[in-house]
């Protein structure tokens, strides 16, 4: 019988590829009928431990785990597809579901013990705090005065137009969900923001959807810097790189700092098995020390010494680019900094 369900499980899941652009997809098959249906954004190689870890909390409970982008995820849970868990980097996309009616409430002791600032109505729930950080690369960068600023940075691509030129990677906003949020919270921030968009747009920057394609072509030589990526995927495959290929610059000027969030949405029928994972998800996000984890906790190590430091706050003020005329206004900006050619 369990075989059969799980048959059945493979064949819808089929039918969803054919509806979502996946990126990667894994089934953590238990020993019972149940399952938790999670879409998100974090990889597979990342995320896993915290599957593995709640699955031996739940043995009979199997686990089949999607991972799109934050826009694919935020389009999926408008639609209605049949997802229990969706946990999104796009705290702004995220908050938008919560607020649109698109999530269900969960309350526990574990949330409740979050940081007011980490939830909101106890329908969006954060359980990371995230730094946006530069990646660049050691060979690239021989012989350079590393930048710590945004105008060090501006500076230093003026001066060596001939070392950057294609050599520059950075979200595209207009398909990244966190691209987005980074740059229009960056924009909000530092007048800097303009001035490094449009220095870079001289460069012919090559650009991404997701932190870890860029951070890999930064360690692959491809890429002299990647711009305002994920600082957990960077300290993660820095971990790997045991030939000192890859650096990790913090901007000492303004650091970005997002709060992965985990909503239940309203079409999940797997409830209490959703809630039961981000109650795990809560805990861990409150622990005081980074621990074997890869995902940081909520009180970022070392973040409160970054000049600027502080999680972009759950709230309404998150909508405002949102709105499709503020976007699109964002996005001509964009278009003409980083699209010179």
């Amino acid at each position: 019988m369990r075989h059969a369900c799980l048959a059945i499980l493979l064949s819808c899941f089929a039918s969803l590829v054919q509806a979502l652009e996946i990126e990667d997809h894994r089934l953590f098959a238990g020993t019972g009928d149940r399952v938790l249906r999670v879409i998100s954004t974090a990889d597979l190689e990342v995320f896993e431990p915290y599957l593995r870890a709640f699955q031996s909390s739940q043995p009979s409970l199997t686990i089949d785990y999607t991972v799109v982008s934050s826009t694919e995820l935020h389009k999926a849970v408008r639609e209605g597809a049949a997802f229990d868990l969706a946990l999104s980097s796009a705290m702004d996309l995220q908050f938008q579901l919560a607020n649109d009616g698109f999530a269900q409430s969960h309350q526990s002791e574990a949330t409740a013990a979050l940081p007011d600032w980490a939830r909101w109505r106890d329908l969006i729930f954060a359980f990371t705090a995230e730094p946006a950080v530069v990646v660049l690369s050691t060979q690239r960068f021989d012989g350079l005065k590393l930048p710590t600023t945004r105008q060090e940075l501006v500076t230093l691509l003026r001066e060596y137009p001939e070392r950057f030129e294609g050599a520059v990677g950075t979200y595209d906003v207009r398909d990244s969900g966190l691209g987005y949020l980074f740059a229009t919270q960056e924009a909000r921030s530092t007048d800097a923001y303009w001035r490094l968009s449009e220095v870079m747009g001289r460069l012919n920057p090559q650009l991404y959807c997701c932190s870890g394609q860029m951070i890999d072509d930064v360690a692959q030589g491809r890429l002299a810097l990647a711009y305002n990526v994920l600082g957990s995927y960077a300290a993660e495959r820095l971990a790997r790189d045991s030939g000192g290929q890859v650096q990790i610059l913090g901007m000492e000027d303004f650091t970005n700092v997002i709060l992965r969030t985990a909503i239940i949405p309203s079409q999940a029928r797997e409830t209490a098995a959703a809630g039961a994972l981000i109650d795990m998800l809560a805990r861990l996000g409150q622990r005081e020390t980074p621990d074997d984890w890869p995902l940081p906790p909520l009180g970022q190590t070392g973040a409160d010494s970054l000049v600027g430091f502080g999680p972009i706050r759950l709230g309404p003020a998150l909508m405002v680019y949102l709105d499709p005329l503020n976007r699109r206004a964002f996005l001509t900006e964009w278009e003409n900094a980083l699209e010179q050619r």
